[in-house]
C-alpha cells in the first residue's frame, strides 16, 4: 500500500493566533477517516500546549507587576525628607493629625491656605496606618501614581485592547516615575485628572451602553472634585478647557448631551463643597487668598517668583517621556487624522488634552517641573494604542536616543567634581555620581536585552524591559540622591538637637536657615526669626504668631532657659561680636545649631 506523509500549516481560529494543526493524509481509502482523527487529536494537543502557554505568560505578566509595585514602594522611605516641597506638606499632613484639626491647615503651627486639603488627610491618614516616618509621607503620590498606571491600563484595554502597552508606558516614564517617589500635590492631581479623562473616553466612546454612559460620567465628576480638593481650580480647567476646544475643533456638540449635567454637578458639589464651605466660614480671609491669590494672582503675575521662558517645558517634556520620547511626532501623526467610522473621536481628544495643559502652564508666570504631569496620561493612552501595530524594526531605531542619554549618565562619576561648591562636598557628589552610573547600566543592561527581543518580533518583552530598566534607573538616581538631599534636610540636625530638648525648650529658626522638614523632624513648630516668605498671610491673620526680629530674638535668648537656634555661619558670626553667648552642637557646610551654655 502506497501513501504520501505530508506536514501543512492549517490555523485554526478557535486556537491562539500562533498554533497551527500538523495536516497528514495517505492516498488510500482511509484517507479521510485518518486525517479527522489526526486533526481531532492534533487538535487536542494544541489546545492543551497553547493552555500552558498561556498560563505561563500570563504567570510571568503577574509576577512583573507584582515585582514592579513592590519595587515602586520599596523606595518611597528610604531617602529624608528634603526642603522645601516634601517638608512641608508633611508638616501639614502632620500638624492636621497632632492638632485634629481637620478643616484648617495649619504649618508650623501658621495658617496655611495656599492648597485645598485633600492630601493633607490622605498623610495623617498614613501616619496613622505606617506611623510618622518618610515612608508614610509619601505613601500618597506614591499609591496615586501607580493607580494612575493601572487606571490608564484598564482605559487602553477597553477602548483599543492596548491596556499593557499603556500601562507600561505609563509606569516607565522618566517623570510619572520621579514625582510620584516625590512629595507633591502633582501625583495626586495627575490621578485624579487621568481618572476624569479614562471615565470621559469609556463614558463616551461610541459603544458605551446608557448605563455605561451614565456610570462613566458620574466617576468622571466624582474625579475632578477629587482633582479640585487636590490642587484647585486646574482640576475643572483642564477637563473643561479640552472638552471646549476638542467640541470647536471638530464641530462636534453631541458629547455635550451626555455629560449628566444634573446629577454629576450634584456629585461634585456634594464631594468639594463642604470643604470649602467649612474652611471659609471658620476663616474669613480664605476665599479671596485662595482663589484670587493663589490662582489668578499668581499664573497672572510673577508675584511667586517662577517665570520661566515660554519654552521651559519643551526639555521637561522630552526628558520627562524618556525612553518613549522619539515616538512623539508619531502620535501626532496618528492621532489626529479623523476616522469616519467614529463619531467621538478619542485619538484627538487626548491630544487636545496634551496641547492645552503644555500650552496653559507655558503661558503662566509661575512655572514649576512638576506642573505638566497631568498631561503623562494622555500620552502613555495615544502610545499604547499606536504600539499595537509597530513593527518591532522600527522600534529599534527609536531604543538609541534613550541607550545614548542613559549611557551619558553612567559616565557621569569623572565629572562630579564639576559640581562641588562651599556647600556641596565632593564626596557627596561622587555618591551621587556613582548612583547615577548604577542607574545608567541597569537601563542599558535592559535595553540590550530588548533589542534582543525585538530582533525575535516579541514587542511586549522589549517593552516590559525597557520599563523595568526605567524603573532601575530612575530609583537608583533617586536612592543615590539621598547623600545630596540630606544637606537640604532638616534630619540630621533634628536627631543632634533632640537631647537638648526640654518642655520649656523654645527653638529658633534665623532668617533662611529655617528649614520646612524641621518641624517633622523635631514634631513640634519653631519660631522663625525675620522671616515671612509663604507664612506672610498667617502671620497678618494671626499677628501674635508674627515673626520675631533679631533684637527681639536677643532678648529671647537671653531670658529663655533652654532655647535652641538654626542659623548660618554669617549671622553665627555677627552674634558673636553682639555678645550673644551660644554653644555649636551642630555643623555642616550649610548652617549649624547651638545653645545656651
Amino acid at each position: 500500500m502506497k501513501g504520501r506523509f505530508s506536514f501543512s500549516s492549517c490555523p485554526n481560529s478557535q486556537l491562539t493566533e500562533s498554533a497551527y494543526i500538523a495536516h497528514v493524509s495517505f492516498d488510500t481509502q482511509f484517507k479521510y477517516p485518518l486525517e479527522i482523527n489526526l486533526f481531532l487529536l492534533n487538535k487536542t494537543t494544541v489546545q492543551k500546549l497553547s493552555g500552558s502557554a498561556s498560563s505561563v505568560g500570563s504567570l510571568s505578566t503577574w509576577a512583573f507587576w507584582l515585582v514592579l509595585i513592590v519595587v515602586w514602594l520599596a523606595t518611597l522611605g528610604y531617602r529624608a525628607l528634603i526642603h522645601p516641597d516634601e517638608g512641608r506638606y508633611a508638616e501639614l499632613s502632620l500638624g492636621m493629625l497632632q492638632s485634629g484639626d481637620w478643616v484648617t491647615p495649619r504649618l508650623n503651627g501658621i495658617l496655611y491656605f495656599e492648597k485645598p486639603a485633600l492630601q493633607y488627610w490622605m498623610g495623617a491618614l498614613s501616619y496613622q496606618i505606617f506611623g510618622i516616618n518618610e515612608f508614610a509621607a509619601r505613601f500618597w503620590p506614591g499609591l496615586t501614581g501607580l493607580l494612575s498606571v493601572f487606571v490608564i491600563g484598564l482605559t487602553a484595554r477597553r477602548l483599543w485592547g492596548a491596556g499593557h502597552f499603556a500601562a507600561l508606558i505609563m509606569a516607565g516614564s522618566f517623570w510619572v516615575i520621579g514625582n510620584s517617589h516625590f512629595l507633591t500635590l502633582d501625583a495626586g492631581l495627575m490621578f485624579f485628572l487621568a481618572l476624569t479623562l479614562c471615565s470621559f473616553l469609556w463614558a463616551q466612546q461610541d459603544g458605551a451602553t446608557p448605563r455605561e454612559r451614565c456610570y462613566g460620567m458620574w466617576v468622571a465628576w466624582a474625579a475632578m472634585a477629587g482633582a479640585m480638593l487636590s490642587k484647585g481650580l486646574v482640576g475643572l480647567l483642564i477637563p473643561g478647557c479640552s472638552l471646549v476646544i476638542y467640541s470647536l475643533t471638530n464641530r462636534q456638540w453631541s458629547v455635550w448631551r451626555r455629560m449628566q449635567w444634573l446629577s454629576g454637578s450634584a456629585i461634585f458639589v456634594v464631594l468639594a463643597g463642604p470643604w470649602f464651605w467649612l474652611v471659609s466660614s471658620r476663616n474669613p480671609g480664605f476665599a479671596s487668598f485662595f482663589f484670587i491669590h493663589e490662582h489668578f494672582a499668581r499664573y497672572l503675575t510673577n508675584e511667586a517668583q517662577r517665570e520661566g521662558p515660554f519654552w521651559y517645558f519643551i526639555p521637561l517634556l522630552l526628558v520627562g517621556f524618556l525612553p518613549w520620547t522619539s515616538l512623539l511626532p508619531r502620535l501626532i501623526r496618528e492621532g489626529w487624522p479623523c476616522r469616519e467610522e467614529l463619531v467621538f473621536q478619542p485619538e484627538r481628544f487626548l491630544l487636545v488634552w496634551t496641547a492645552f495643559v503644555f500650552v496653559f502652564f507655558s503661558l503662566s508666570h509661575s512655572k514649576l517641573p512638576s506642573y505638566i504631569l497631568p498631561l503623562f496620561p494622555a500620552l502613555a493612552l495615544m502610545l499604547g494604542k499606536t504600539l499595537i501595530h509597530a513593527r518591532a524594526a522600527e522600534l529599534k531605531r527609536h531604543l538609541w536616543l534613550p541607550m545614548v542619554l542613559w549611557g551619558l549618565i553612567a559616565c557621569s562619576y569623572p565629572f562630579a567634581r564639576f559640581s562641588v561648591s562651599p556647600e556641596t562636598p565632593l564626596s557627596v557628589m561622587q555618591h551621587f555620581a556613582l548612583f547615577l552610573a548604577a542607574g545608567g547600566v541597569g537601563f542599558l543592561f535592559c535595553a540590550t536585552l530588548a533589542l534582543r527581543f525585538l530582533a525575535q518580533d516579541k514587542i511586549r518583552l522589549a517593552i516590559m524591559l525597557l520599563t523595568a530598566g526605567s524603573l532601575w534607573g530612575v530609583s537608583a538616581s533617586i536612592i543615590g540622591h539621598n547623600e545630596f538631599g540630606q544637606l537640604k534636610s532638616g534630619k540630621a540636625i533634628a536627631g543632634q538637637v533632640k537631647e537638648y530638648i526640654r518642655p520649656d525648650t523654645e527653638i529658633f529658626t534665623i532668617h533662611n536657615a529655617y528649614d520646612q522638614t524641621l518641624p517633622f523632624y523635631l514634631r513640634r513648630s519653631v519660631i522663625q526669626v525675620d522671616y515671612q516668605d509663604e507664612f506672610e498671610f498667617g502671620q497678618k491673620v494671626e499677628p501674635w504668631k508674627a515673626s520675631p526680629t533679631l533684637s527681639e530674638f536677643i532678648a529671647r535668648w537671653k531670658s529663655s532657659p533652654n532655647p535652641i537656634a538654626m542659623m548660618n555661619k554669617q549671622v553665627f558670626r555677627d552674634l558673636k561680636e553682639q555678645g550673644v553667648d551660644m554653644k555649636t552642637v551642630y555643623e555642616d557646610a550649610r548652617r549649624m545649631a547651638v545653645i545656651k551654655p
